[in-house]
């Protein structure tokens, strides 16, 4: 609880868990619904909790919701949710599980568990719900939790009304298989977890407790981990490595210290360190590159970070194209337009005007305004002028299939050569 009050990541807890948490080991999980194909950065807050709750030698339990995802939260949503088919929350469910392993340890006497509550949702009957969970909840008890009364004016169903008992009811299971006595979540989440605290205590008597975490904004006021182009997803196929790191890079500096704290496992002297360089030292950014490179690693790993660098020296105008790592250039390939080249061997300059003149992401509107390019000295192959009539060897392309294009004083696109 210290190490999570100096992050800033405590916001709410119920009375007594100091004294569990000092007694023995604890076991505590939290849900994260299949509502998408992936987690995105938002989700990680919460991941963070778990993973400092092992470092400090207790158990997490990480809860894919496959069953809870067909039903859908009303938590913080203005309208009812669409509902997902059982095939794409299966589908959802399997990349999730995949994501949340990176994060923890799952050997040695905490190892961490992650489980699916479809196991037992989906074999519940109405009538053994009805006499097991909902006899032990009020309308009224129900209706004073602040999910409910947000949706009142707007409806509510049965459905997502329903939400908060079923998730009391992971709970319960969960006390039971595992001996959890701890929930997290965000602060929105406080409803449905005393709900399930309650469950336990009436069913099993047995007094279970409540850990919430911040909703993070941002200095600017918007709401974190959005763009303009939409969520940051920790699905490389979503968000690529490169704007996953950028992401971080172009954190505002009045929340690095913040992200610092949140994100990483940087300890506090090291943080502080990071908050005076970017107090004395703005335009170094050590911060900023800091806090890319270490929650890139552990999301997509170190090749990652170094691809997603090398990228960016690229593309910001510092990198030197011969010294691109393959798998940089095949993150480059997704961020810059790119065009087939059929040919091995004997390219010749024409064979590169062509390809990168035709085609809805073109470089040139023609292949005579590309010929102008290269009479004039504005092309360049490689990071090499391009010279009119010349032939490009094998042993000169990038790993054996790539041409980096640049016209003008930017790097624009990228040919990739053979199948």
């Amino acid at each position: 609880l210290n190490e999570m009050q100096w992050r800033g990541l405590l916001h709410q807890q119920t009375e007594g868990l100091t004294d569990a948490l000092t007694k023995g080991v604890v076991s505590g999980y939290c849900g994260f619904d299949p509502t998408a194909s992936s987690l995105h950065v938002g989700s990680l807050v919460p991941v963070m909790g778990l993973v400092h709750l092992q470092r400090h030698g207790h158990r997490p339990v990480f809860l894919a919701g496959g069953g809870t995802g067909l039903i859908g939260d009303p938590s913080g949503k203005s309208a009812e949710r669409p509902l997902l088919s059982p095939d794409e929350i299966a589908a959802n469910t399997t990349t999730i599980r995949s994501q949340l392993e990176r994060f923890v340890d799952t050997s040695g006497t905490n190892a961490a568990i992650i489980d699916d509550n479809a196991k037992w949702l989906e074999k519940l009957g109405a009538i053994q719900f009805m006499r097991e969970v909902g006899k032990h909840f009020t309308v009224s008890y129900m209706m004073q939790k602040e999910s409910v009364k947000a949706r009142l004016e707007s409806g509510v169903s049965y459905t997502e009304f329903s939400y908060m008992l079923l998730q009391a009811y992971d709970y319960l299971k969960l006390n039971e298989l595992y001996g959890v006595t701890l929930q997290l979540g965000g602060s929105d989440q406080w409803g449905n977890i005393t709900a399930g605290i309650e469950l336990i205590r009436r069913s099993k008597g047995v007094q279970a407790h409540a850990l919430t975490l911040p909703l993070i904004t941002t200095a600017t006021g918007s709401k974190f981990g959005k763009t303009e182009e939409g969520a940051v997803w920790l699905d490389p196929q979503r968000t690529s490595p490169y704007r996953f790191y950028q992401f971080w890079i172009n954190t505002d500096d009045r929340d690095v210290g913040q992200m610092l704290r949140f994100f990483t496992l940087l300890d506090r002297t090291q943080i502080e360190a990071l908050d005076l360089a970017t107090k004395e030292r703005p335009e170094a950014r050590e911060a900023h590159r800091t806090l890319a490179r270490e929650v890139t690693g552990r999301v997509h790993g170190a090749d990652a970070v170094k691809a997603a660098e090398e990228v960016s020296q690229l593309l910001f105008g510092k990198g030197d194209p011969r010294a691109l790592s393959l798998d940089a250039l095949r993150l480059l390939a997704v961020e810059i337009p790119t065009f087939a080249l059929a040919k091995r061997t004997g390219i010749g300059m024409l064979d590169v005007i062509d390809a990168v003149s035709s085609g809805k992401d073109a470089l040139f509107k023609s292949k005579s305004e590309a010929k102008r390019a290269v009479e004039q000295g504005g092309l360049y192959l490689n990071g090499a002028r391009a010279a009119d009539g010349a032939t490009i060897g094998a042993d000169a392309l990038l790993h054996g299939a790539y041409i980096l294009v640049r016209k003008g004083a930017r790097t624009d696109g990228l040919v990739r050569v053979g199948a």
